[in-house]
Parts: structure tokens; C-alpha cells; sequence
């Protein structure tokens, strides 16, 4: 038996419809078959297709497995009844969304199926943006990518043409993005930058720094600078002049100021105190800068959006104000 309770955003809508969201392997001549069988109830009770639920309802579903199986990642948006989406930005071509820490943005090893990309989908097909049962429908389609417990801003296609030209303009470095995070300690100096190579040990999942270049290393480049003091933790702004795999927290490291809750390149002992769960960094501010021509999102050119609302700026520094 699997249940579902009905929150205030589902509220007010029909059974019948509900089901075609939580259920969509299942068809309607079946659900029908089912609400007669009491195999469908609502409150432990029989209910008809037209029953308008109400916030604090239970849906009680006794149906095969077969409705539940392991959702391929392509089909997963049909499965997600209310999208969560913290939306900064959106227009004809493309999505902003900031990313919360704990959600991976495409499916992992784990085979999680409600993932950024996931959600992003539902959103629209809800909303009637995306048809994707037409033929020549684009699928929606992430143009960057944050690990899983770092926040920020996600750049969302809703065009073919724009994915286009976003992939090529971020290959092109026509994408100004800083960071946030927290650090043990306070960098010295409290601005500059770190320039050297970094090579990904995919068997460890971990890079490791390297003063000179080694074979299958990459140049790393970050620019960064103190925004505030608290205690033995610093805000430090970090932009990415390269895009490497970890590059912030092996930089930031590598200059005896690991991120705090960075159990990968920090300390579990510096980290203990804090109790926090990953690594405080956030991808908080996107200008686009382009230098050519953009074509259809040509208007965005020197547009900046930020995030403001970081959990770890206000827990350890709350009276720092965004400039």
C-alpha cells in the first residue's frame, strides 16, 4: 500500500485528477475499476473520481508494484505532483532556479529520481510550457551543474536555441559566476588569487593539487576575497576564472582555509563543533557578459541575479548585508 497526504497545494483539486499525476502509469479505465474495487480510498473510505480533496486527506493506493517501479530519469517529472522550485528567474527562453544543498540536479548513483532537471520538468508540463507528448517538443534542459550539498543558481533551458547558445557562451567563459562560502579561519591575504593544476581522482571522487603541471592535471584559476570576520570562520566571495571539478574547496584548502563542513578536503575535528552536514558554498551571483553575439538572448547581456537568502550567511554571520 502506498499513501499520500494531501498538503495545501494539492488541496482543492479532484481526485480523478490527482492520480493522473501521482499515478501516471495508471490509465483511467483502470483508476476507475479501482476507486469500485476499494483499491483507491480516501481516508480509508470509498471515494469517487470527483471527490475534491482537502489539505490533511489520505490517498491509500493498493495497487501492484508494477505502478511504482524505478522511474527512468526521462520519465520522472510525470511522477512529481507539486514541483519544489525556488524560482529567480524566468522568461520565454530560460529558468534561474536556486538549487538547494541535498538536491542533485541530475540522477546519481543512488538512481534518486527527484532531481533539479526532474522538478524543473514538472513545473512546466504543469503549467502547459512543455508539451512533451508532441513529437517535435524540446525537452527542458540544465545548461550548468552544482554538487549535491552545494546551493545556487541553475541555469534551465526552455529552448533548443537557447541551450544552444548558453553552451556555447559558457564554453566561451561569457559567464561571470561568484560563490560564497564559509571558511575556516581567515585567507592570507584576505584578497587575491590561486592559480595552479589540479588533477580528479575519479576512483577517490577527489582532486588533488599540484604546484606544476602532472599528467591528466588542469590549470585551476580562482579569484577570491574576504567579505567578513566571525570568530575562526571568514565569508569569503570566490569567483571561478575555470570551472574545475571541486576547485573552491581544494583551492580554499590548499591555502589552510578549508570550507566549513568540507569533510572531503577539511578536518572532521575543526568541523565537529558545527555540525553541519556539507560544505557551506553557494553559487550565489550569475552576470552573463557577453563579448559576441548572443542571438535571441541578447537581453540578458550585463544582467546580474543574485541569491540573498543563504542559510549559512545567517546563521554565522547575520548582520552581514549583501552589496
Amino acid at each position: 500500500m502506498k499513501e499520500y497526504q494531501i498538503t495545501k497545494n494539492d488541496s482543492g483539486q479532484r481526485l480523478n485528477k490527482f492520480l493522473e499525476k501521482a499515478v501516471p502509469r495508471l490509465s483511467g479505465g483502470m483508476m476507475h475499476k479501482y476507486l469500485r474495487l476499494k483499491r483507491i480510498k480516501v481516508n480509508g473510505k470509498r471515494a469517487e473520481a470527483a471527490y475534491k480533496l482537502t489539505e490533511g486527506d489520505a490517498v491509500q493506493l493498493y495497487l501492484n508494484d508494477e505502478y511504482f517501479d524505478d522511474v527512468r530519469e526521462e520519465e520522472a517529472y510525470r511522477y512529481i505532483i507539486t514541483p519544489k522550485l525556488n524560482i529567480v528567474y524566468e522568461d520565454a527562453h530560460i529558468l534561474l532556479v536556486d538549487k538547494s544543498p541535498g538536491m542533485v540536479v541530475h540522477a546519481d548513483e543512488h538512481g534518486d529520481a527527484n532531481t533539479l532537471i526532474a522538478n524543473i520538468q514538472a513545473y512546466l508540463f504543469q503549467s502547459g510550457a512543455w508539451k512533451p507528448d508532441d513529437a517535435a517538443s524540446f525537452a527542458p534542459a540544465l545548461c550548468n551543474r552544482i554538487d549535491r550539498n552545494t546551493g545556487g543558481i541553475v541555469i534551465a533551458a526552455k529552448t533548443a536555441e537557447a541551450l544552444r547558445i548558453l553552451n556555447d557562451k559558457i564554453k566561451d567563459r561569457e559567464l561571470e559566476k561568484k560563490y560564497l562560502c564559509v571558511v575556516h579561519g581567515a585567507p592570507r591575504p584576505g584578497a587575491g588569487e590561486i592559480q595552479n593544476f589540479l588533477r580528479r581522482d575519479e576512483k577517490n571522487k577527489q582532486v588533488t593539487v599540484h604546484a606544476a603541471q602532472v599528467p591528466g592535471s588542469k590549470t585551476a584559476h580562482t579569484r577570491y576575497r574576504t567579505l567578513a570576520r566571525s570568530g575562526a570562520l571568514s565569508l569569503v566571495e570566490c569567483e571561478l576564472l575555470t570551472g574545475r571539478t571541486h576547485q573552491i574547496r581544494a583551492h580554499m584548502a590548499s591555502i589552510g582555509c578549508p570550507l566549513l563542513g568540507d569533510g572531503k578536503y577539511g578536518s572532521n575535528e575543526q568541523n565537529r563543533p558545527y555540525r553541519e552536514k556539507g560544505q557551506a558554498l553557494y553559487s550565489y551571483s550569475l552576470t552573463f557578459r557577453f563579448e559576441e553575439d548572443a542571438g535571441v538572448l541578447s537581453y540578458l547581456n550585463d544582467k546580474t541575479f543574485l541569491v540573498r537568502n543563504i542559510p549559512f550567511v545567517t546563521k554565522y554571520f547575520p548582520g552581514y548585508t549583501f552589496k
